[in-house]
């Protein structure tokens, strides 16, 4: 389990100061706790007090006043008594019961109890900002209505070939082709997978990692332990890490279970979608959900079974508010509901397979890939030997690369070319006086882009045209740095003329249906060489694909953050495993590594297909430096409108913790600023605290953030301040 159960539980329901005595109605007597979004300068992280003229159950959505206006909330429990000598306040009353909606579940509000201390943010905060926009919205008839057309719909849709009236994106699954006239056969499972499926049945509490190799047949694994859950007449909660791997692995659970309503929750969703399909799945009438990050905190009414596909990915950790992991709430979550948590992934994070060598994780194995094939033939290609040129003359590829690509167009295979930089060049440059393309609200460069001839911002938006010339000395002749999937894209074209070149990254999936659309032709066979980032590098199953390049490699090994090498070990791995999926042409696969560094420990064992060295040889050096997972970290983060201001706020801070005696055995280290440290005109400084002992770093940051609501208050400068428990970028 990632994270423990011994973090600061949430703050005790209290007495609200904010209130307005008001007059409560006769009958409004009884005393309840409920959870409501508070503003954060407000230092009311608790839940607070109302009257109520029954007693609600805990869990039941409520509208109520606070301040001027009418808010939703939860109702979390009676409220605690007064403490001794506490002066009696005149608290306001309930203002609307929506109960029409069942309670939300003992262990959902557990969950966000632990979730709101672990990442130190307020209960009822975290409890509404995890709720659908548009359930906060609605009074209680409204909800009403939505819950029994939803009821309705139900019970009409029990024909697995019926659609759901009004949303397409949520309907019980109905089979195509052969299906159609009855259950299909099961694929045979591999004796790996045999045993994997089998281990999952064993009744241990423990999470289990299924450590698979890339095409070993992991979903597999996944749909089998599902069925056994679902003939139960339990639910499914499957997590997936980005939005586009949602489609792709919703349309093999719809085509596995016909008749089964599966529903999926990720931020593509219109709010009205989202919340019929949070609806059906607090309600019961959902038996598969899947979703992204988020999707962590979907009520279940029957929870039955919980799966993280590719759990070693980054996006898991939301990155703003509260900046939760949502695989560490997933175990917590499995603990807490008792059903198996299924941890899956080729590459896992360090800290899971920590935990699997430890014995707190279950660890089952499938190495082989389905039918045997083999992995493919890692190349390293040492830059240094190869033909030099600068400039626009500089090759894309290197000679040898480029016949392999062109071999496989003359088979009729496909090759993927990873670069993960969008764009058409990272930097314009001014030859004559050395200007650069700086985003002047930004400490970054603005990025070209060719197509609409735009320099854009990739970290605030600031967009403007090319200009004709250098702003500064008039220079004409302003050209390209760097290379980006863009540019790519462009020479790949001009090098294999008549190849159907096809580029898929983040610019050119901006509008909807354009990413299925483009994945669609890369399975059919219409692109011959595919251009792409890492959006292209996981999950994917392209059964055509028998060569993968990874175009520039080398920028990560010797990045600032200890996590980079992890990152790049995974991403290559799980890139070299879109190779030779199809068995039959497993044999001829490769991965090329175009470096200046092929004797780097790290492509050793990528070449070798080795992630358990790996991970032992990196596990190592993070004993000795002691890093995570043999430390625990927080990041304190403060946004100013200047670097100055920034670093006196970290810097009274620090010493208001050094005051405190839960400091102790706290490393406290100097406040610095992050690698990009102004974004939008808004200058950035982060405070690393480091503590051997999780508890110990969560017993200081309950003490010490409480007092940071009035710190700030003194640094005018100061925009905001947040806390990242567990950070992953530093």
């Amino acid at each position: 389990m990632q994270i423990p159960g011994g973090a600061r539980q949430a703050p005790a329901p209290m007495n609200t100061p904010s209130h307005t005595p008001t007059d409560p109605s006769p009958g409004a007597s009884i005393r309840l706790a409920v959870a409501v979004e508070t503003p954060q300068h407000a230092g009311l992280g608790g839940v607070l007090d109302y009257l109520a003229p029954r007693p609600w159950p805990a869990g039941t959505l409520v509208r109520v006043p606070l301040g001027r206006r009418t808010v939703p909330g939860l109702v979390w429990g009676p409220a605690a008594p007064p403490e001794d000598g506490a002066p009696l306040l005149a608290l306001r009353e309930i203002a609307e019961p929506l109960d029409a909606l069942p309670p939300l579940p003992q262990a959902w509000r557990a969950l966000v109890d632990f979730a709101a201390g672990y990442y130190q943010r307020g209960t009822g905060e975290l409890a509404l900002s995890v709720l659908p926009p548009e359930l906060r919205k609605l009074t209680g008839p409204q909800l009403a209505k939505r819950v029994a057309r939803l009821h309705k719909e139900h019970a009409v849709d029990r024909d697995p070939r019926s659609a759901v009236p009004g949303d397409e994106s949520m309907k019980a699954t109905a089979p195509e082709g052969p299906l159609a006239a009855g259950a299909a056969a099961l694929p045979a499972l591999t004796a790996e997978q045999d045993a994997a499926v089998q281990g999952l049945a064993v009744d241990d509490p423990r999470p289990v990692l299924l450590y698979g190799a890339t095409g070993s047949g992991k979903t597999e694994v996944y749909l089998r332990a599902a069925q056994r859950v679902l003939d139960a007449g339990r639910q499914v909660l499957v997590l997936v890490p980005e939005i586009n791997l949602t489609p792709q692995l919703e349309a093999r659970f719809a085509q596995r279970f016909p008749g089964r309503r599966l529903v999926s929750l990720h931020s593509a969703l219109t709010p009205a979608q989202r919340l019929r399909h949070w609806l059906a799945a607090h309600l019961g009438l959902a038996d598969l959900v899947l979703g992204t990050r988020l999707a962590v905190f979907t009520p279940l009414a029957r929870p039955g079974l919980i799966v993280v596909d590719e759990e070693h990915d980054p996006s898991f950790k939301q990155q703003e508010g509260a900046r939760y992991s949502a695989r560490d709430l997933a175990v917590y979550r499995g603990r807490l509901e008792a059903v198996p948590v299924v941890l899956g992934s080729a590459t896992p994070s360090l800290e899971t397979w920590q935990r699997a060598e430890e014995g707190r994780y279950r660890r089952l194995s499938m190495p082989q890939r389905i039918g045997g094939g083999a992995m493919p033939r890692v190349r390293l290609l040492d830059m240094s030997q190869q033909p030099r040129e600068r400039g626009d003359n500089a090759p894309a590829l290197a000679p040898p690369l480029l016949r392999a690509i062109e071999e496989r167009i003359a088979r009729g295979e496909q090759s993927l070319l990873l670069l993960n930089r969008r764009g058409y060049a990272p930097v314009l440059h001014c030859g004559a006086c050395s200007w650069k393309s700086q985003c002047p609200h930004c400490s970054a460069w603005r990025v070209f882009h060719k197509l609409d001839r735009t320099l854009r911002c990739h970290h605030c938006g600031y967009t403007e045209r090319v200009p004709r010339a250098c702003p500064d000395c008039g220079n004409l002749d302003i050209a390209p740095i760097g290379r980006g999937t863009e540019k790519l894209e462009e020479q790949m074209a001009a090098l294999l003329p008549g190849a159907r070149v096809a580029r898929i990254d983040a610019d050119t999936t901006r509008l909807k249906g354009t990413l299925d659309a483009q994945l669609a032709a890369v399975h059919g066979g219409e692109v011959d060489v595919l251009v792409g980032t890492q959006m292209v590098a996981k999950g994917h199953d392209f059964r055509r694909i028998t060569l993968v390049a990874a175009v520039n490699p080398d920028g990560a090994l010797f990045a600032s953050d200890f996590r980079a090498s992890e990152r790049l070990f995974s991403l290559l791995l799980q890139a070299a495993g879109r190779a030779g999926r199809d068995a039959e042409a497993a044999a001829r696969s490769e991965m090329w590594l175009q470096t200046w560094h092929p004797q780097h420990a790290l492509y050793a064992a990528l070449k070798r297909h080795d992630y358990e060295a790996f991970a032992a040889q990196q596990l190592a050096e993070r004993r000795q430096a002691g890093l995570p997972p043999f430390t625990h970290l927080a990041l304190l983060r403060a946004d100013a409108r200047t670097p100055q201001d920034a670093r006196a706020f970290l810097q009274a801070a620090a010493d208001a913790a050094a005051a405190l005696p839960e400091s102790a055995p706290v490393t406290l280290y100097p406040p610095v600023p992050p690698h990009v440290a102004r974004v939008a005109d808004v200058e950035r400084m982060q405070m690393l605290l480091e503590s051997p002992a999780r508890a110990a770093l969560q017993r200081l940051l309950a003490a010490w953030l409480p007092g940071l609501h009035a710190l700030r208050a003194q640094h005018k400068g100061v925009l905001r301040w947040a806390v990242d428990v567990d950070p992953l970028g530093i």
